[in-house]
């Protein structure tokens, strides 16, 4: 029987995948925010497509800062564009 892979969401698009085509950003439980490049971080999670429009709804309309309930700097919005821009 084939394993299922879990759905994960884009908090910009809404948009659903595999894990493979987001981002992840996680808020550890120090409530530091961090983007997710390990895959060994544990904490609340959010995912944020790997597309340039995504990234920038992202960061103009401050997701995270939702998502997560608490200001994220702006490094972190940083990281994320410069993630994607090593792709």
């Amino acid at each position: 029987m084939p394993k299922i892979e879990p759905v994960r969401t884009c908090v910009a698009c809404r948009n659903k995948g595999t894990k493979e085509n987001f981002f992840k950003v996680v808020m550890n439980k120090n409530g530091e925010v961090l983007v997710e490049t390990t895959k060994k971080l544990d904490g609340r999670g959010a995912y944020v497509c790997k597309n340039q429009e995504c990234l920038n709804l992202c960061k103009k309309k401050r997701i995270l800062n939702r998502v997560f309930k608490r200001e994220v700097p702006e490094n972190v919005y940083e990281e994320l564009l410069s993630e994607f821009n090593k792709q």
